[in-house]
């Protein structure tokens, strides 16, 4: 009897040892497939473009506004938009007063040359055309074309402008506006002399980098 008890025991611990020895070789292996994981995952790196002031300059060239929504200053597309509107809304206004005034003008002057043979044109004019000087038709036709010819010139005038703006402020995209832009100045004592001066830090374009000296 004592023997069978004996045996159990025996058989007991054994199993007992086993599943010990099981549940510590999976842990183990567990936590060797959990390294591994973590070792194998690759660290994803998002890097932001740089700005490039050249691109906001070919941009504005191609189309208005383009270069300053590249600039992330979109406020600024409705005043480019607003400003060319104005040379364009005065050319297609004087080249009407111009296309009338010039009709006008060679109607009356068929109609007043050479005995006045020619009337058909003077027919369908106006009444304030026909009965105005030619001297003043001419001159407003002049006047007309002049103002139309400026409406182009002040068009790419504002383009131009559009284009220098993308560009200066591509330039300074990038540019640090912090309050501490270039030069801090601050009292100091030298304890090697034992004399009071003053410590000026100037910030470089480098953020990290920075110079300074010491006026006594």
């Amino acid at each position: 009897m004592i023997n069978i008890i004996t045996q159990t025991k025996r058989l007991i611990l054994v199993a007992m040892a086993t599943c010990l020895c099981y549940v510590v070789s999976f842990a183990q292996t567990n936590d060797s497939t959990k390294t591994l994981q973590k070792v194998d995952a690759p660290a994803v790196v998002v890097t932001k473009p740089k700005h490039d002031p050249r691109l906001a300059t070919r941009r504005s060239l191609i189309l208005p506004g383009w270069g300053q929504a590249y600039n992330r200053e979109y406020w600024k597309i409705p005043l480019v938009y607003g400003a060319l509107s104005i040379p364009t809304i005065t050319f297609i206004y004087n080249n009407n007063i111009y296309k009338e005034a010039r009709f006008a003008y060679d109607a009356r002057f068929k109609a007043t040359v050479d005995g006045g043979n020619d009337s058909t044109d003077y027919r369908t004019l106006e009444y304030k055309y026909q009965k105005a000087d030619i001297n003043a038709i001419q001159t407003l036709r002049n006047a007309a074309r002049r103002d139309r010819d400026y409406s182009v010139l002040w068009f790419l005038v504002v383009w131009g402008l559009n284009v220098a703006d993308a560009t200066v402020f591509g330039h300074l995209k990038d540019f640090d506006v912090s309050n501490d832009l270039s030069m801090n100045v601050k009292p100091n004592f030298n304890t090697t002399t034992r004399t009071p001066g003053l410590s000026f830090t100037f910030k470089l374009k480098d953020k990290k980098a920075k110079a300074s000296f010491i006026a006594r």
